[in-house]
């Protein structure tokens, strides 16, 4: 029964007695506080009534808002966190309970890895999902989750819709940076050198780059200490108290990260990049990315105002020369100016493992919920 309909019952037949009751009361003699002592013990008993009627929520549906995170927040001691994690799987029981469905762990790696070499480091391990990205140096490139029933080639499969994804964001971003003022440089700047990184992100991901750094998997306690004992893992996390995977938010440390957890800074738009050098655990003989041109913006150089001539007097008489007068450029200079002084533009090194060529390999949406 709703508590709509309970209500409405206890109306029909508590009001009428409560109504005669204090119709007797007002009638009689005058009791000091017992008709303000009756008023309040009804509407006592008509409230407790409400909420027992209305209740809470179901006891399955508790914490059904509640997010479980696993893994290193930014600001936290990396060290000190492999340290509890390792922990956690030293005390794990020899077997997961009866439910025999495995404990769920995060497994770090200690590189980035191709989606093959991932494969051989897990170990045949149940893989509920991965975690990677592209690692372009100095870039906080976007960070995935790519839920997977099995390695390599799922992976592989969503990194080519990852590839796709990526083309589109390069070519809205140039877009953008059509639209953009003359007025407002900087504002074009931040757009061309997004889409340059989400270009370059698209190339790595089409080759199926070495971009795995993290797993999430699900075994039984021994399997997960057999995982924990490969040379390019870093640390497992174990997490008995995940149910959902939807409901949790994974945050792996980065392999090049060794003191604080703390997201990668992009460095300064208005410097030249260097040219990468990526980490590389699988070395991988790669084409060259040649990024798509951007033509800079023409340099307009201050005009030069020439120091004025006073020539020496020729002769007996003083001759007062007429003033000199100078030709501002009011043209801007055609010629550009050192383009790497100024451009976002990304090197990428032709030997850049993380956009290595399909042909050669033989080894190995936000964080958002699988």
């Amino acid at each position: 029964m709703r508590s709509g309909d309970l209500l409405r019952q206890l109306d029909q037949r508590l009001l009428p007695h409560l109504v005669g009751a204090v119709n007797r009361l007002a009638q009689g003699p005058a009791r000091p506080g017992v008709l303000p002592t009756a008023m309040v013990l009804s509407c006592l008993a008509v409230l407790f009534t409400a909420v027992w009627a209305g209740g809470g929520p179901p006891a399955g549906d508790r914490g059904v808002d509640e997010v479980t995170r696993v893994g290193v927040a930014a600001g936290e001691s990396i060290p000190g966190y492999m340290q509890d994690a390792t922990a956690d799987l030293a005390a794990l029981p020899v077997a997961s309970p009866p439910s025999g469905n495995g404990t769920f762990a995060l497994v770090s790696l200690s590189t980035y890895l191709t989606p093959q070499r991932a494969a051989v480091v897990l170990d045949d391990v149940p893989v509920a999902a991965v975690i990677g990205r592209v690692p372009l140096p100095e870039r906080q490139t976007e960070v995935v989750r790519i839920t997977t029933p099995g390695l390599p080639d799922d992976v592989i499969a969503a990194m080519t819709d990852l590839a796709a994804r990526k083309d589109r964001e390069a070519g809205d971003y140039r877009a953008r940076a059509a639209t953009v003022s003359p007025r407002r440089p900087e504002q074009r700047e931040l757009y061309l050198s997004a889409a340059h990184m989400a270009a370059a992100e698209a190339t790595a991901y089409r080759g199926g780059c070495a971009c795995v750094y993290a797993a999430v998997v699900r075994a039984e306690p021994v399997a997960l200490r057999r995982v924990a004992s490969q040379p390019d893992v870093r640390v497992v996390d174990p997490a008995p108290e995940v149910r959902r995977l939807d409901r949790t938010v994974f945050t792996p440390p980065l392999p090049e990260q060794d003191a604080v957890a703390h997201p990668l800074a992009n460095i300064d738009m208005t410097t030249a990049d260097p040219v990468p050098n990526p980490v590389a655990p699988d070395p991988v003989t790669s084409a060259p990315v040649v990024p798509d041109p951007v033509t800079s913006a023409p340099v307009v150089p201050d005009p030069l105002v020439p120091d004025a001539v006073t020539p020496a007097p020729v002769g007996p008489d003083p001759v007062t020369p007429g003033p000199v007068t100078p030709t501002p450029s009011g043209t801007p200079s055609t010629s550009p100016g050192p383009e790497a002084r100024n451009s976002p533009l990304i090197s990428l090194s032709p030997a850049s493992s993380y956009v290595p060529s399909p042909t050669p390999m033989t080894s190995a949406n936000v964080i958002g919920g699988g």
